[in-house]
């Protein structure tokens, strides 16, 4: 049986999303506490726990799989603190720099 153009797909999609929930998960351990009530977002134990939720998510499921909707807000989440987190973070630690 040849290999499907979407089953291909999939999976090149599951193996970039790793890297991607490890960094989010990462990035949010080694950030300082005050960091996150300074730019007035969740706290770091929250974040921590909804990155580490994150990465178990895309670990355990798969999206070509009956667990996609868990496997695609596992992928959401990470990219909300990738996109909108990280940046302010990365900020508010460096200091304004006019």
């Amino acid at each position: 049986m040849p290999l499907r153009l979407d089953y291909l797909v999939l999976q090149t999609i599951w193996f970039a999303a790793m890297p991607v929930g490890a960094y989010a998960l990462l990035h949010a351990l080694l950030q300082r506490a005050d960091a996150f009530t300074a730019i007035d977002r969740m706290t770091k134990v929250s974040w921590s726990l909804i990155t580490a939720g994150a990465m178990a998510g895309l670990l355990l499921f798969y999206p070509g799989s009956a667990g996609f909707v868990f496997w695609m807000a596992a992928l959401v989440a990470s990219l909300v603190y990738i996109v909108d987190v990280r940046p302010k973070l990365n900020e508010v630690q460096r200091g304004n720099k006019w």
